[in-house]
């Protein structure tokens, strides 16, 4: 044999080979597609997902959005982790869908947040947007809460760390993994130092702003302060519904923004400035004692972040602030804050509301009811007879992109307004006492 002959033979062997090779390639790669196709198509047929609520019905935004007197206005508080202004839009545009609310203002007002009792502090910004049905008469005002102004110079501390300096020597998805860590970690320990009473200055501003202004009569932008409840914010107290909307940390910021509430209000001399003479009338607060709440917490962290923290100021005195023979019934704060705690098994930083927990943990002035949501949020793979598999970060962000969750705050659950997805797709337990 030739070396031409030879070499040609090597040839026709290699070539051989890696024909075989990409035979055998593409057919791995086939079944591997083919095997993924069909475990994606399985979960999306079956979705077997669990939705189970647990509690007290309640009523859906929905059937305020049309009002003789008064509108319905929306707080969105956000949770750990850097956000802008805007975060809420895919929500906000799943929850108009929902609604049938087709129209929306062209622009957005923005106010920078302050407050007296922080003076120098910038607090952030409330996004307002104004959202209609021009046919029914339908609408919200939706307020969004950016309060990560407050915490973002002292996140500051851990730049270094993404840096290429330091960022280089670690495997791409540990990278990845190190600095969403390093945005979301440091959230809660801040929360817990100095920069909480900001924050919770942040909320009562807001709070403030949605209580006592229409959207017509908001400021379109600039930094302001909303300088109390006074008799001229008694029609809006006592006509609008307020809800309110919280993610992740933000349900401990609502629920103490809500506490700092009811104890500057019983405590209105002691916090007297120049400035603030006044912060709520008596007929203001009597409007205000009238008024049901309810509060959304998306991935609520309620228990967690109860750990090593004091108890509230009024405590353990339910019956005595919410029963209208109760002896302080007319100190209440409210009539009910009426909280939905939405948690998902899979959701590493979620938990439910146990039983007790309000009668000690929250302040008894709220007249706080529980309703429990036990819903899966991310899809539960079934993989090679694995049934355990589930993405814990998409099970604790993935609650505003959820029909589901998106139609338990549109519609409610118990009553007859309650979505056919709902009945179709989630259990409901009703719970007395």
């Amino acid at each position: 044999m030739n070396i031409f002959s030879k070499y040609c033979t090597i040839k026709a062997g290699c070539l051989l080979s890696s024909l075989s090779m990409a035979v055998l390639l593409s057919a791995c790669t086939s079944i591997g597609k083919g095997v993924t196709e069909a475990i994606l198509e399985k979960t999306e047929q079956e979705d077997t997902r669990v939705c189970q609520v647990w509690g007290k019905p309640f009523a859906g935004i929905d059937v305020n959005l049309v009002k003789s007197k008064g509108k319905t206005k929306m707080l969105f508080v956000h949770g750990v982790g850097d956000h802008i202004p805007g975060y809420t839009t895919e929500f906000l545009e799943k929850l108009a869908k929902a609604l049938n609310l087709s129209v929306r203002s062209e622009s957005q007002k923005n106010i920078e947040l302050a407050a007296p009792l922080v003076p120098g502090k910038k607090l952030g910004n409330l996004r307002i947007a104004h959202l209609l049905n021009e046919e029914n008469g339908k609408e919200l005002t939706f307020y969004e809460l950016t309060w990560s102004e407050i915490t973002r110079q002292e996140k500051a501390l851990l730049d270094f760390d993404n840096s290429g300096e330091y960022d280089f020597r670690r495997a791409r998805v540990n990278s990845m993994l190190k600095r969403f860590s390093n945005d979301t970690g440091p959230d809660p320990i801040i929360y817990l130092g100095q920069s909480r009473e900001a924050i919770l200055a942040a909320y009562a501003q807001s709070f403030c702003w949605m209580a006592s202004r229409d959207w017509e009569e908001l400021p379109s932008s600039g930094e302001h302060v909303c300088l109390g409840l006074d008799d001229s914010a008694i029609d809006h107290i006592a006509n609008d519904d307020y809800v309110v909307i919280s993610h992740s940390l933000g349900s401990r910021i609502v629920i103490d923004g809500m506490q700092r509430i009811a104890h500057l209000l019983a405590n209105q001399s002691k916090y007297a400035t120049a400035t603030i003479k006044v912060a709520a009338t008596e007929k203001s607060m009597a409007a205000l004692q009238n008024k049901r709440i309810p509060i959304f917490m998306l991935s609520n962290q309620l228990p967690m972040l109860q750990m090593g923290r004091e108890l509230p100021e009024v405590a353990g005195q339910q019956a005595s602030y919410c029963d209208p023979k109760g002896t302080n019934y007319h100190k209440r704060m409210v009539s009910e804050t009426s909280l939905i705690a939405f948690s998902d098994p899979n959701d590493l930083l979620s938990y439910g509301i146990p039983p007790g927990y309000s009668d000690k943990y929250l302040d008894s002035r709220l007249c706080a009811s529980i309703t429990n949501v036990n819903i899966n949020v991310a899809k539960v793979m079934d993989a090679f007879g694995l049934t355990d598999v589930a993405n814990p970060l998409e099970a604790h962000v993935g609650y505003g992109q959820d029909d589901r969750v998106i139609a338990l705050i549109a519609h409610g659950i118990g009553n007859q307004q309650t979505s056919p997805l709902i009945k179709q797709r989630c259990e409901f337990t009703k719970t007395v006492k």
